[in-house]
């Protein structure tokens, strides 16, 4: 019983959401481009590795935070899983991302790293700053050259989509922090949504997402039909995000990236 809560801390406490889909997105693209299975798959080691790196090293830092306001959804604050766990499995994990990202070939991993690196200096110092969206647009921008720069030979992503990802990375920013505005804020965390306050941020993501949007859908030349329908639905979601009441803003704003991303894997 023991092993079994330690090991749903350890999931729990790696950010499964956002660890599962980078990881999917980072596959998609790779099968998008053309990669082999063998690739494909060490790509996704890479990617899922260094999200793990990231989102252990987060709740590692965070864990005093997380104490002081009593977050029930974190496993260090609740005990549910020790420091000396993640502190291992974090250890593992930077290990392996460092193997894996590497071996897709000095451009590509290099690369990787470096944007494993960015995560880790958000979790560190950079989410306490007007800068806070920056390493978002870096990692998510970039990723697609990660995928793109392990091909035979190495290629680099066309500016729409280093574009597209960078602003769809912005939006994820701001998505993600507005359910914890307060909690940070009585701790002296002070991003960049933090200063803009919950309208705001609300709506700079959705300004973010759908210029994103129209980015992936004319980026690439001459849109086929379903790529104006893509649009549509954007469309949609945005007069939700910006009218609706309760939940409602909140999810339409995620279903907007949600829908970003998507596009951006077809489009690619």
């Amino acid at each position: 019983m023991a092993v079994r809560i330690a090991a749903a801390g350890l999931v729990r406490a790696c950010h499964p959401e956002p660890t599962a889909a980078v990881t999917a997105l980072s596959g998609l693209l790779a099968l998008r481009l053309g990669h082999d299975a063998a690739t494909l798959a060490l790509v996704m080691a890479a990617v899922f590795t260094g999200q793990l790196t990231i989102g252990w090293s987060n709740d590692l830092i965070d864990a005093g935070r997380d104490r002081a306001v009593g977050r029930a959804d974190k496993p260090l604050a609740t005990g549910r899983v020790s420091v000396s766990a993640v502190r291992g499995a974090l250890v593992v994990a930077g290990v392996a991302c460092v193997a894996f990202s590497l071996a897709l070939g000095w451009a590509a991993g290099s690369l990787h790293l470096g944007l494993v690196a960015c995560g880790v200096a958000y979790n560190l110092v950079v989410k306490r700053t007007a800068l806070s969206w920056l390493p978002y647009a870096v990692a998510f921008g970039l990723l697609p050259a990660v995928v793109s720069l392990a091909l035979d030979p190495p290629e680099w992503p066309p500016g729409w989509m280093v574009a597209a990802g960078a602003l769809l990375g912005v939006g994820a920013h701001l998505v993600n922090v507005l359910p914890d505005l307060e909690d940070d804020a009585a701790t002296g965390v002070r991003g960049l949504p933090h200063r803009l306050g919950p309208a705001r941020a609300r709506l700079t993501a959705v300004v973010v997402l759908s210029v994103a949007s129209a980015l992936v859908v004319l980026g690439p030349g001459r849109p086929p039909a379903w790529a104006w329908g893509g649009l549509g639905v954007v469309g949609v979601l945005v007069v939700l995000a910006l009218r609706g009441r309760g939940a409602t803003p909140f999810r339409a704003v995620m279903a907007i990236a949600l829908v970003d991303v998507v596009l951006l894997v077809l489009r690619s």
